[in-house]
């Protein structure tokens, strides 16, 4: 197994449960493919660099997890379908 970290932004407009849904689905994610999620970090919202489909803010999120290649990989898409999440990173930590 490698060591992850995925940083996502959240649309700031969600109601609180809808964020918890929305992070507990990727945990989740991870975990039923057998990884290990080690911190959920929720740094709130923030003010973005730059506009992103018209939202000046968002709610920043960083889950540091390991898991195999093919689960991060699974991440990355299920990060690109949902409609919750602006933008998101995925990288693996140094050996």
């Amino acid at each position: 197994m490698r060591d992850y970290e995925a940083m996502f932004i959240i649309k700031p407009d969600l109601e609180e449960e809808a964020v918890n849904a929305t992070v507990a689905k990727f945990q989740d994610l991870v975990t039923g493919g057998g990884g290990t999620v080690h911190n959920v970090d929720r740094w709130g919202k923030r003010r973005l660099a730059y506009e992103i489909a018209d939202y000046t803010e968002g709610i920043y999120v960083v889950m540091d997890f390991s898991a195999e290649s093919g689960v991060a990989r699974e991440l990355e898409r299920v990060f690109r379908i949902t409609d919750e999440v602006i933008r998101h990173l995925i990288v693996r930590k140094g050996d």
